[in-house]
């Protein structure tokens, strides 16, 4: 079954996409995604839950909004929006930089997740051993614009590359970008540092990982894991960082497990 999903405007130029009705289960994007990754999880996940995924500002189909280049600006925004919205405890998951926003959040908001998800992410924003350095991703990006970065590192996020299935939606989506929130988020990354904070965040968490993720290495996976006290761990076999498009049947059914629908 398709989802009805809603996009709606916010005042400061921002948008979200929600489908659904149960519990709150919030989907952040990492860089150079937008909310339109999530349709899958909206078509099957809001069955069970009342699925509400924001465009980060600058990004997907927020590219107009000011751009933000801190994440601890980015878990505000996201409070900003569940205040917004009335939501008082909601289940949060974060993919990439969007995992670091929702670690930020949950230390910041810790009484307002139920369950934190952080999937292909990890506690330290510089990512030892990524593809490439952020200050590498930096100068491409300069050299080269968003169209062009985001077919170049959106490739090394699948198992089979460009040719990969999910390939184009990324491609698409990653160029909608602007080129200020582009450089703003490789800014903010680089900034960030939530390792100090992985042992209060008590609530249960899980940690999903593509064993063939090239940007979040099994370090920063087993950093994050570890640290946190009450965390269990999915590995999928066979994916990189965008697993949710390679094998969408699994992801779901790893979340849908941990959530207990």
């Amino acid at each position: 079954m398709v989802a009805r999903t809603d996009e709606i405007t916010r005042a400061d130029g921002s948008t979200y996409r929600r489908a659904g009705a149960g519990p709150v289960l919030l989907l952040v994007h990492g860089y150079l995604g937008g909310a339109a990754q999530w349709q899958r999880e909206f078509d099957q996940l809001s069955g069970h839950f009342d699925v509400i995924a924001p465009d980060l500002p600058g990004f997907g189909d927020a590219a107009g909004a000011p751009c933000i280049d801190r994440i601890e600006g980015f878990a505000l925004h996201l409070a900003g929006l569940v205040d917004e919205l009335k939501i008082d405890r909601f289940c949060l998951l974060g993919h990439s930089m969007g995992g670091m926003i929702a670690q930020e959040f949950a230390s910041r908001f810790s009484d307002r997740v139920d369950k934190l998800i952080l999937y292909g992410t990890g506690p330290l924003g510089l990512m030892p051993d990524r593809f490439e350095t952020l200050e590498m991703s930096r100068r491409r990006l300069a050299e080269d614009g968003v169209a062009r970065t985001i077919r170049r590192i959106g490739s090394t996020w699948f198992r089979h590359g460009d040719a990969a299935q999910g390939f184009q939606v990324v491609a698409e989506l990653g160029a909608k970008a602007s080129q200020s929130a582009a450089q703003a988020g490789l800014d903010a990354m680089s900034h960030w540092d939530g390792r100090a904070a992985l042992s209060s965040l008590a609530m249960p968490s899980l940690v999903v990982w593509g064993d063939g993720d090239q940007s979040y290495r099994w370090s920063q996976v087993e950093a994050l894991w570890r640290g946190l006290p009450n965390s269990q761990l999915a590995v999928i076999p066979g994916t990189a960082h965008a697993a949710h498009l390679e094998k969408p049947g699994l992801f779901q059914a790893i979340l849908l497990d941990f959530l207990g629908a």
